[in-house]
């Protein structure tokens, strides 16, 4: 039987969605911290592939979910493309900043990313072989926009103000880092694929930030542009897309991207996109990650009331952003319970 992701990713309705999360491998389990811990940094963790494997694995034995998605960070493209990368704990990532056409033109080109991004291949095979056979595995990378944010600002920023800066001063540098970066995830998620990648995502955590013309230009274009590529090299390969907040222009993202599924985040609601967007495909959402830390009835009848919605539709169950570090784990056991009629 085809795995009950690839089913809904098809276009099929299921009556009980399947069900992953957003940063499902990660701090709210005792044993990710355990293994982050052997692993001494967070890089380490992610470019040593048997730990990143191993993290990637423990919410599937936890808790079964439908897929697994790659363990590993948006920003270890920029990292493979020549951009120094480290993280300041507590804090989070910081780069080396791209603002000139000469720091630009200084970055490697895309075909030289493999090597530093070896390792996260090696992940993938991996997983190819010890994921349970019902279970999809996902590949991902960050969408060019959102990546070169953090690559403009040396740093997550709360407006992305330093990369709507620099579109406007210098277009030129802002054009040409999209572009590569566009480039460049077409070949690090064709080497996730080739490596054994069922499913790809794509996240452009700040799309939101776009508007009008800029959001066609630098969301939708570059995700465009990637997913046909990919499609083109990979037939019949799945894609998710996540422009996160990014409001009505959720509406026809799908068609205008070959998109197979758009996620959502929980600033929409459910029944909104039911209408909207479901009608186009395949949608993945939109659960509130704060419930999980909460808990109780309220967890309960948001998970119901979501899955209710979507319920004349293709749908896969997840949250509207990542799963907090401050999460109670046996909160997911009670989330997939009411999903799963238990």
């Amino acid at each position: 039987m085809t795995k009950t992701i690839l089913r809904a990713l098809a276009g099929e309705t299921l009556p009980v969605p399947p069900v992953w999360m957003m940063r499902q491998a990660g701090r709210y389990l005792p044993e990710y911290r355990a293994t982050r811990a052997k692993a001494g940094d967070f890089l380490s963790l992610c470019y040593t592939p048997e730990l990143a494997a191993e993290v990637t694995l423990q919410p599937i034995r936890r808790y079964g979910f439908d897929a697994a998605i790659l363990f590993a960070d948006i920003l270890l493209l920029p990292q493979a493309l020549g951009a120094d990368l480290w993280f300041v704990t507590g804090e989070g990532p910081r780069l080396s900043t791209i603002t000139t056409q000469a720091g630009l033109v200084a970055l490697r080109g895309k075909d030289e990313i493999h090597e530093t991004l070896a390792p996260v291949y090696e992940t993938i095979r991996i997983l190819t072989r010890e994921l349970p056979r019902e279970t999809t595995l996902i590949g991902f990378a960050g969408a060019p926009w959102t990546v070169a944010t953090y690559m403009i600002a040396g740093r997550g920023t709360p407006d992305q103000a330093p990369a709507h800066a620099l579109k406007t001063s210098d277009r030129a540098t802002f054009v040409g880092l999209i572009d590569l970066l566009t480039e460049a995830t077409i070949d690090y998620l064709s080497a996730q694929v080739e490596a054994g990648a069922e499913v790809i995502k794509l996240f452009d955590s700040w799309a939101g930030s776009l508007k009008g013309q800029d959001f066609d230009d630098f969301a939708l274009a570059p995700a465009k542009r990637i997913i046909a590529e990919l499609k083109r090299r990979h037939p019949g390969l799945p894609v998710i897309a996540f422009p996160r907040e990014a409001g009505d222009r959720y509406v026809g993202f799908a068609r205008a991207t070959g998109a197979d599924c758009v996620a959502l985040d929980n600033s929409v609601s459910a029944e909104w996109a039911a209408e909207h967007v479901q009608k186009d495909g395949c949608v993945q959402g939109n659960l509130d990650p704060r419930l999980l830390v909460a808990g109780g009835e309220e967890l309960v009848a948001e998970t119901r009331r979501i899955a209710k919605a979507f319920s004349g539709g293709p749908h896969i169950f997840n949250l509207g952003h990542g799963i907090t570090p401050d999460a109670d784990p046996e909160n997911v056991h009670i989330m997939l319970n009411a999903l799963r009629g238990a």
